[in-house]
């Protein structure tokens, strides 16, 4: 900006956007000082460098307001965890998929585990029936990223939701 630009000689380019054409640095500078604005390298690989004349302060703020803009838009995808237990009975599962279906609606990634203990790790087909079961309920709003899997003494599902 203004006196840091190295180049003797630049390309400018007024506030509206018409091509002035290639001017000396001095020249550049005093232009866009008796105009109240400053003289802004655009391009500094082009040869000679591209410049612009405008107000910096207020490119400045433009640019931060639509950082801000881009960073209110923007949704962060969260991983809800909903357990599940390998005996758990009909209404109760009930209960566990409107839990995921709301977090799947909401944007969210879900993570289903069920945990077995003791004597339930003899039958860890009936956890895995429970996962098809709730990827079943789910499969309008949600499809399995990481399907059914043991690890250890728990078997884990992903679900993420469904691009609308």
């Amino acid at each position: 900006m203004n006196w840091a630009i190295e180049a003797s000689t630049v390309r400018v380019v007024d506030e509206t956007g018409k091509q002035i054409g290639v001017l000396s640095l001095q020249d550049a500078i005093s232009r866009a000082t008796d105009k109240g604005l400053d003289l802004v390298m655009i391009s500094a690989k082009a040869n000679p460098p591209v410049c612009k004349i405008m107000d910096y302060g207020k490119y400045k703020y433009e640019q931060s307001k639509k950082a801000s803009q881009a960073r209110k838009r923007q949704h962060v995808v969260q991983v809800k965890e909903v357990k599940v237990g390998a005996n758990t009975d009909v209404h109760d599962l009930e209960v566990k998929v409107r839990h995921v279906r709301k977090f799947l609606e909401q944007g969210n990634k879900v993570k289903v585990s069920i945990r077995f203990r003791g004597r339930e790790m003899a039958h860890t087909d009936r956890g895995a029936e429970q996962m098809k079961l709730i990827a079943s309920r789910v499969e309008d709003l949600g499809k399995p990223e990481k399907m059914p899997n043991l690890e250890g003494r728990q078997m884990i599902m992903v679900l993420a939701p469904q691009k609308k």
